[in-house]
């Protein structure tokens, strides 16, 4: 094994094993580096390089690919063309004449502190504890209690190639020293060896958290107000998921939004704490806290058990206001150089008994806001323990939030797919139609609700998609009223809210008109007819809630305008489907929600449903084998074709990606063309 392969290797497991507790650093937080030698393909020589963590990597998942490669002679002879802090950012530039080779991930802002810091390897980390001593008032007292001379203060600077230069000063001025304390963000540690540089990070976090216990006080945010604690589970639960659909579309004034709950002890703490107003308005204070969570919060200022409609009616107030304050904030510092005010409105709201809700453009993003809240106040009660919590002042908050290398790390992102930040819940999705077309939502960019009547189908369906920051399972029987109301509730919290339904559930009997009983009448209604209607009720109550619009598909059949034999429930239920369609179609435009029906016929392979008996009934009053039921199908089709799950899933794509937002009370055939159920 090579030298740098070791180098490499060792980087990885340090940085994995640093980043696998948020409380060492947040998500996509901090970052590592390691210095060391490998062969110039061009010369033949050995030549000294920087692997570092690259923009916007997380430690706990990097991959060498992750890693920015530079040469270090080149970094570092920056120094003597460097202009000054004023025109600092022009540095980050620079770093792309240095890479090695194709020179791997973006470099990011940090790292000229890794390049200049004379040590093999280097570790920056925003640890809570470590956050909490770099937050308090007094600091850099605090720091020279707890650390004596083996860590030294750094007062806050924004980060950057300065930033670099003066932890390399203090690290040559202070050879006893294995890190720093970074004023109002986080920590820095070294050593020579891999090893030795995680033992020192690490170290200097136990020993800060050490400090906090033995040393804070048992009441950091101030008395317990009792009005403010958590409500029992059951209430607790069903008030967000009666709160977030309101709050979501409060929070996508200026662009739609993913949302997330939090329900944790630390939120309901500090929603409790007598403090809890002046310690939310002053905000985060680390770099990477505040860019993901704004420059504060919005708070519900209500007891908890306040009515859903009080609460409603304050959010609403609140978030007008919340709105007025951002805006003047940025209008405070704002040049003729700024980007653009990219919105508004909150990324967190805290809801006194209820947690907290966090939005970001995709699921990750809201979930991450959230973690990194949780971080923050984690650092306000290490602070508030032993000092008083002092962060960063606005304006420094402002240049960062605002900076033009965060604008342009923005505009390197993605362009979002035509179904970001909307949410859909599929029924009948564990198999077949339901399947395919969750399948399809979640890779055009939809958080998608797996629900069916098979749990587990469900739940390995949405393994198969993601996991839960793409697709979760639920249980429901959409026949049962009760069921359906809970599926609903329980679908909003995962995601913040429900913009696309698709009313799949079904099943099907084929029997003549005089051995159908009542009990099959009845059972194909209450799935499909019943269950479509309760399903579009309770969804259209959250899409109202939201005010966001939305979209509800019904997944009819050929068979609502086709006469076709021995099939008189299955065929009724889906006419009285496709009619709902236009019903709903005219009831909720006012409310911008589109409804509109797909006709699919034939669908034999992957159904569900002809699995379960049907094709084996058709196939009979057919007179074909049930292995030949879909080229039968096909051949009687005007396109010879078999229609699979895929083309059910592509129509509901096509009525739901934007391009027909004009269209509703309309049904699709996916039927490769039966010309008797041509719509007339």
């Amino acid at each position: 094994m090579t030298t740098a392969r070791k180098t490499i290797d060792a980087l990885l497991e340090r940085s994995h094993q640093l980043g696998a507790d948020p409380r060492t650093t947040n998500f996509a937080g901090g970052n590592t580096s390691a210095k060391g030698t490998d062969t110039d393909p061009v010369t033949g020589q050995d030549v000294d390089l920087l692997w570092v963590k690259g923009s916007g990597g997380d430690l706990g998942t990097l991959q060498e690919k992750g890693l920015a490669v530079l040469r270090l002679d080149r970094v570092r002879a920056l120094r003597d063309v460097y202009p000054g802090v004023e025109r600092e950012d022009e540095m980050v530039a620079a770093f792309d004449h240095c890479l090695f080779g194709k020179g791997g991930a973006a470099p990011s802002i940090d790292t000229a502190m890794h390049a200049l810091v004379d040590a093999a390897h280097v570790d920056h980390l925003h640890p809570d504890a470590g956050i909490a001593i770099a937050t308090a008032t007094d600091g850099e007292r605090l720091t020279r209690e707890i650390f004596g001379d083996a860590v030294v203060w750094v007062p806050w600077r924004r980060p950057g190639f300065q930033l670099g230069l003066d932890i390399a000063a203090i690290k040559e001025a202070n050879p006893q020293a294995i890190g720093c304390i970074l004023g109002g963000h986080g920590i820095t540690a070294w050593g020579e060896s891999s090893q030795e540089a995680q033992e020192n990070s690490e170290r200097i976090i136990r020993e800060a958290q050490a400090y906090l216990e033995d040393r804070g006080t048992a009441d950091p945010f101030g008395a317990h107000d009792a009005s403010r604690e958590a409500l029992p589970e059951a209430e607790r639960r069903a008030k967000a998921s009666a709160l977030l659909p309101v709050v979501r579309g409060l929070a996508s004034t200026d662009a739609p939004m993913i949302g997330h709950w939090t329900d944790t002890e630390d939120v309901h703490e500090f929603l409790a704490g007598e403090k809890l107003g002046a310690l939310a308005e002053l905000g985060t204070s680390c770099p990477d806290h505040f860019l993901r969570t704004k420059v504060k919060p919005l708070v519900l200022d209500l007891p908890s058990d306040a009515s859903t409609e009080e609460q409603v009616a304050r959010l609403r107030e609140l978030h007008a206001a919340y709105r007025e304050d951002y805006a003047a904030y940025y209008a405070r510092h704002a040049s003729q150089d700024s980007p653009a005010m990219r919105g508004a409105d909150p990324a967190i709201v805290l809801v006194p008994g209820v947690g907290m809700f966090s939005f970001g453009a995709d699921a990750q993003t809201a979930r991450v806001a959230g973690e990194f809240y949780v971080n923050a106040i984690r650092v306000m009660r290490g602070a508030e323990s032993v000092s008083t919590y002092a962060p960063i002042d606005e304006a420094e908050k402002y240049r960062i939030e605002y900076w033009a290398l965060e604008e342009a790390k923005l505009q390197r992102r993605p362009k979002p797919k035509p179904l970001a930040t909307r949410v859909a819940l599929v029924t009948g999705a564990g198999s077949g139609i339901g399947k395919a077309t969750a399948e399809r939502l979640v890779a055009e960019g939809a958080c998608v609700v797996i629900a069916d009547l098979n749990l587990e189908n469900a739940q390995s369906v949405a393994e198969e998609l993601g996991g839960p920051d793409r697709a979760v399972a639920l249980r429901a029987d959409v026949s049962d009223e009760a069921s359906v109301v809970q599926m609903v509730a329980d679908a909003v919290l995962p995601f913040g809210g429900i913009d696309l339904i698709v009313n799949n559930a079904g099943l099907s009997l084929s029997k003549p008109l005089l051995e159908t009983t009542a009990k099959d009448w009845d059972l194909q209604h209450d799935v499909m007819a019943r269950g479509s209607f309760l399903v579009s009720r309770e969804a259209a109550r959250v899409m109202i809630d939201q005010a966001m619009g939305g979209d509800i598909i019904y997944i009819s059949s050929k068979n609502s305008v086709f006469a076709g034999p021995n099939n008189i429930a299955y065929s009724a239920t889906k006419a009285d489907q496709a009619h709902q369609v236009r019903l709903l179609a005219a009831e909720l435009g006012g409310h911008q929600i589109r409804v509109n029906g797909i006709n699919p016929d034939g669908v034999v392979r992957g159904s569900g449903i002809f699995a379960g008996g049907w094709g084996a009934s058709r196939a009979k009053v057919y007179g074909v084998k049930e292995e030949e039921l879909g080229e039968f199908y096909a051949q009687r089709t005007l396109l010879k074709r078999e229609v699979l799950p895929a083309n059910v899933a592509n129509a509901v794509f096509a009525l739901t990606a934007g391009d027909l937002s004009h269209t509703t009370g309309l049904h699709i055939p996916v039927d490769a063309g039966v010309a008797a159920a041509f719509l007339r």
